[in-house]
Order: structure tokens, then C-alpha cells, then sequence
């Protein structure tokens, strides 16, 4: 199976959506039940929002968890989190920065880099300004080092964004952001081993290409996060014509 994550909601979803097959989820669940076919479980979250050391700014709560919006771009969550990949006793991290919409759930820009420093988070938020020109949306972070930097602030600043952060030690605060890190572990990283740094990068990169175009959710309608996106820009162009 391409995605041995799924469960039998997400298989009925896909089979009817991708292969044209109408079941409920009674009998699809009836089924798994029978195959022994069950989703991967949830591991438990280990990161927190945490402040930085000395940080240079920091920002109140503005988003307040309302993780709600009527529009693409109208707020962005961001984080950054880490993977393990063994050569031998050896461990290597790389560290993935990412941007979710809270409208459609699409992960805007991210990068993936060996260090966790300032650039790698500059460089997702210049990666998603270019790919969203003229964007302004509240951008909600925890209050880690690269977020509570000066220079950060003032790129927000530039591109007319608000800036909101978590409180310290309330993960749910942003928590949209860390429940698609949790997604993409659960689904593709724990239980592996990843021995090398371009099969782990491979797959993180692949994976995001995948939630994004192709893993519907019910919550978006049944619809995948770029299919949300078009769809309201259709809306948006039949309301010009």
C-alpha cells in the first residue's frame, strides 16, 4: 500500500475520490476490521513553545487560537521542527521550517537545512512572500529565537503582516501547525530509519507534495489543501465576471 497510514475514513475518501468506488465508512471500517488494516497511532508531542534566551521582540497572542479564516492568506502559522538520520552510532538532525495556511491547511513555502538558525526560518518566510506577492496575513509563530529576532520582526513589518506569538508552554496555541507536524511524522517517519540525509529529505519533500495535492481532508470538504485554494479562487473569479 502506497500510504499504510491511512485509516478506513481516509481509504473511503480515496476510493471514492481516486478510484470512482462508493462505500460508506461502515463497511469500508467492516472491512479493514476483517483485513487487519488499521491508521498508524498517535505519538505523543515532546515539543512545546519555549522562549528564546535573550529574545529582542516579543509579540502578543493576537491569533488567540482562533484558527479560523475566510481567505487564503489571511493567517499563517510557522514552526520549525527536527528528524534523526543514522549513519552507523552516528546521529544527524536537519530541521524542517514550514508556513501552514489556516483557510485551506496548505503548507505555503518550507525549508530544509542541517542548522537551526535564523536564515532557515528568513528564508521559508522570503519563500512564501515570492510564491504569494502582496500577501499581508497575521503571522503566528511560537517565541523561539529566530521569531523574537529583531530582523524578523522588521521583515513582517516590511511586508505590512502582524506579528503574534504563542504563550510559553501552551503548544495548542499553535496548535494547527504542530497537529501537521504530528501528521507528517505519524504517517511517514516514525517507525523508520533513515540512514542516510537524502532519503530522509526525499521524503519530507515528497510528503509535503503529497498533503498538499493529493491527502483529502474532511474538514476541507472532502477536498485536498491546493484544491481548497483553487476552489476559492474560482469563487473569487465568477464573482468578477
Amino acid at each position: 500500500m502506497a500510504s499504510p497510514d491511512k485509516g478506513y475514513r481516509r481509504i473511503r475518501d480515496d476510493l471514492e475520490r481516486y478510484h470512482g468506488i462508493k462505500a460508506n465508512d461502515k463497511r469500508v471500517l467492516r472491512l479493514c476490521r476483517k483485513k487487519g488494516i488499521k491508521s498508524t497511532i498517535k505519538y505523543s508531542n515532546n515539543g512545546c513553545t519555549r522562549q528564546a534566551a535573550n529574545p529582542q521582540f516579543i509579540a502578543e497572542n493576537v491569533l488567540n487560537r482562533d484558527f479560523t479564516a475566510e481567505a487564503p492568506n489571511q493567517k499563517w502559522l510557522t514552526d520549525v521542527t527536527e528528524f534523526k538520520y543514522y549513519t552507523g552510532i552516528e546521529v544527524h538532525k536537519i530541521y524542517l521550517s514550514a508556513i501552514l495556511d489556516l483557510f485551506d491547511r496548505r503548507i505555503v513555502s518550507f525549508v530544509i537545512r542541517d542548522t537551526n538558525n535564523n536564515s532557515l526560518v528568513f528564508d521559508t518566510f522570503d519563500a512564501a512572500i515570492a510564491e504569494n506577492p502582496g500577501a499581508t496575513p497575521l503571522c503566528h509563530s511560537d517565541r523561539g529565537f529566530q521569531y523574537t529576532n529583531r530582523i524578523f520582526h522588521a521583515k513582517l513589518e516590511a511586508a505590512g503582516m502582524t506579528q503574534s506569538m504563542s504563550r510559553i508552554a501552551k503548544c495548542i496555541d499553535n496548535g494547527p501547525m504542530e497537529g501537521f507536524w504530528g501528521i507528517l511524522k505519524r504517517e511517514r517517519y516514525y517507525g523508520n530509519r533513515f540512514t542516510d540525509r537524502d532519503s530522509l529529505v526525499k521524503m519530507i519533500e515528497g510528503y509535503i507534495k503529497y498533503y498538499n495535492t493529493k491527502r483529502l481532508q474532511r474538514k476541507l470538504g472532502v477536498l485536498t489543501p491546493f484544491e481548497k485554494h483553487e476552489q476559492y479562487l474560482d469563487g473569487r473569479k465568477v464573482l468578477f465576471f
